[in-house]
């Protein structure tokens, strides 16, 4: 366990992130309008859509200065410094490398293409399912070489991705042949699950782990979203390959 000296000396860390994502928050929510009218009528401040982030992030910056405030308390301008040095040290590069910062990289990585790349142009399931079968695979098998070589391959699939959708190819090849995106995310499905078997094929544990795991991230979205698409009528995000099928298939379309 980690002495009370070091641990503040993280918060010192910490606070600084924290009030600099605060701070960032509160200069985009400064972008949106306080004021506007509709149909000849002025909104006052207090109904305009940036008073809740502006307050999240005054929250955020100032329990960030608070973990500060503490931190110097304990340490003082001595720790302060040497959580400078630290910053500017190889020891930073150390860290940024170890097992702890991947399962971070992975987290993060899986987060950001799910809902930036997959929520809002891929048919939902099949992006429920990619992000299940990456984020499950990385931690439940639970080894650090696996969750590096499994991370790399999700990291090239989403790449191509992105640049598969910034270079215009989807509006091209929608007029060849029905939902382009969602096939090329189902062919990333099959690649992902296909080299995560590969990877376990010669561990029993570890490939009864994968089966299990690949087995979830298929089956529960195609649980839980037609309970909300079918029975609560809740319509999903995007739409696409897979939930036209299911509509046919709810509704005898064939």
């Amino acid at each position: 366990m980690m002495d009370k000296e070091k641990l503040r000396q993280a918060d010192l860390f910490s606070g600084s992130v924290i009030c600099l994502l605060g701070l960032w928050i509160i200069s985009q929510a400064l972008k949106m309008p306080m004021k506007d009218s509709w149909g000849g009528v002025q909104n006052v401040w207090y109904v305009s859509p940036g008073i809740f982030p502006l307050f999240v992030g005054a929250m955020i910056t100032l329990l960030g200065a608070l973990l500060i405030r503490m931190a110097l308390k304990t340490v003082g301008i001595a720790g302060a410094r040497a959580v400078f040095a630290w910053l500017i040290s190889s020891e930073l590069a150390r860290y940024l490398t170890s097992a702890p910062m991947h399962r971070f990289y992975a987290t993060v990585a899986v987060f950001i293409g799910f809902v930036f790349i997959d929520i809002p142009r891929i048919d939902f399931f099949l992006g429920s399912v990619l992000f299940l079968a990456a984020f499950i695979t990385m931690f439940y098998l639970d080894d650090a070489v696996l969750l590096k070589k499994l991370l790399g391959c999700y990291l090239a699939g989403t790449a191509l991705t992105a640049l598969y959708f910034l270079f215009g190819l989807s509006a091209r090849l929608a007029n060849i042949i029905e939902f382009p995106d969602d096939w090329l995310t189902l062919g990333f499905i099959v690649v992902y699950c296909a080299y995560a078997w590969l990877l376990t094929r010669n561990d029993a544990a570890l490939r009864r782990k994968c089966k299990i795991a690949l087995i979830v991230a298929v089956a529960a979205p195609f649980i839980i979203g037609p309970i909300f698409k079918y029975f609560l009528l809740v319509p999903m995000p995007t739409e696409g390959l897979v939930t036209t099928l299911m509509d046919a298939i709810r509704y005898g379309e064939f």
